[in-house]
C-alpha cells in the first residue's frame, strides 16, 4: 500500500514542476528579446569612432543640415533686425541728447555681459512660459539682448563721426531734422554703421549654438547629438558648417557696404 500511494504523489510533483519550468521559460524568453531591442538602437547610434566617417554624409543628414543652416540663418537674421530697431532710436536719442547716453551705455553693457544660459534660465523663471518656452520666441528675445550693446555704440559713433560743417550746410539748405537725419547724417555714417552690423552679426552667430540647450541652436544641435552619440565627426561638421557660415556672412556685409557708400571706397583709396 505504501508504495501504491507513492508512485502517484511523485508523478504529481513531477506535473506540477513541469509547467513551472515552462512558464519561467517563457518568462524569460519575452525579457531576452526586450533587451536586444533595447540595446539595438543604442549600439546603432553609437560611432564606431573612425574620423572622418564619411557615411555621415548620407541624405537624411544633408536634409538635416539644410534645415539647421535655415534656422541658424533666420534666427540670426530675426535678432540682428529687432536689435537694430531698437538701438538705432536709442542712438538718435543718445546723440540729440547727450545725458542719455551714458546710462544707456552702461544698460546696454550690463545687459552684453549677462552669462547666456543665466539669460535664458532666467527667461522660463520670470516670464510666461506659454510665450517664452522652448521656442523661437526665446531664443530670439536673449540674442536681441547681446546685439543692442554693439549696435548702439556703433551707430553712435558713427553719428558723431559725421562733420559739423556739413550738418551745418544741411540745416542752412533747409533741411529739418529728420531729413537731415535721413539723407546727409546716416549715410554718411553708414560705414561704422555696417561695421557694428558685422561685428553684432558674427558674435549672434556664434550665440546661436548656444539656444541648442533649449531646442534650438542651428548647428549647435549638431554638438549636443554629437556628444550624446560619441560621433566626432557630426561635432566636426557643426563646427565647420558654423565658421563657413560666420565668414560668409561677415562678407556678405563687407560687399554691402562696399555697394551702399561708394565714396567712403573712393575716399579711402586716395
Amino acid at each position: 500500500r505504501p508504495k501504491r500511494n507513492q508512485a502517484p504523489r511523485e508523478s504529481t510533483m513531477e506535473r506540477n514542476q513541469a509547467p513551472r519550468e515552462s512558464t519561467m521559460e517563457r518568462n524569460q524568453a519575452p525579457r531576452e528579446s526586450t533587451m536586444e531591442r533595447n540595446q539595438a538602437p543604442r549600439e546603432s547610434t553609437m560611432s564606431d569612432g573612425s574620423f572622418p566617417d564619411w557615411s555621415w554624409f548620407n541624405e537624411r543628414n544633408i536634409d538635416r543640415l539644410q534645415d539647421l543652416f535655415v534656422q541658424h540663418v533666420q534666427l540670426t537674421a530675426w535678432s540682428l533686425l529687432f536689435g537694430l530697431l531698437i538701438a538705432i532710436p536709442l542712438a538718435v536719442a543718445a546723440v540729440r541728447w547727450r545725458k542719455l547716453y551714458s546710462p544707456l551705455l552702461n544698460l546696454t553693457g550690463v545687459l552684453f555681459t549677462i552669462p547666456s544660459a543665466a539669460l535664458i534660465i532666467g527667461m522660463f523663471a520670470f516670464l510666461p512660459f506659454d510665450t517664452f518656452g522652448l521656442n523661437p520666441t526665446t531664443s530670439i528675445l536673449a540674442l536681441t539682448i547681446y546685439t543692442l550693446l554693439i549696435l548702439f555704440r556703433n551707430t553712435v559713433a558713427g553719428l558723431d563721426s559725421v562733420p559739423r560743417d556739413v550738418t551745418e550746410a544741411a540745416t542752412a539748405m533747409g533741411f529739418r531734422p529728420g531729413r537731415r537725419l535721413l539723407r546727409v547724417e546716416f549715410p554718411l555714417a553708414l560705414p561704422v554703421i555696417i561695421a557694428g552690423v558685422r561685428i553684432a552679426a558674427v558674435t549672434t552667430l556664434g550665440l546661436v549654438t548656444v539656444t541648442a540647450f533649449i531646442g534650438q541652436g542651428g548647428f549647435g544641435q549638431l554638438f549636443i547629438t554629437g556628444f550624446q552619440r560619441r560621433d566626432t565627426t557630426e561635432v566636426a561638421v557643426g563646427v565647420v558648417a558654423s565658421v563657413v557660415l560666420a565668414v560668409a556672412v561677415d562678407l556678405a556685409l563687407v560687399w554691402t557696404e562696399k555697394a551702399l557708400t561708394p565714396w567712403s571706397q573712393s575716399r579711402g583709396a586716395r
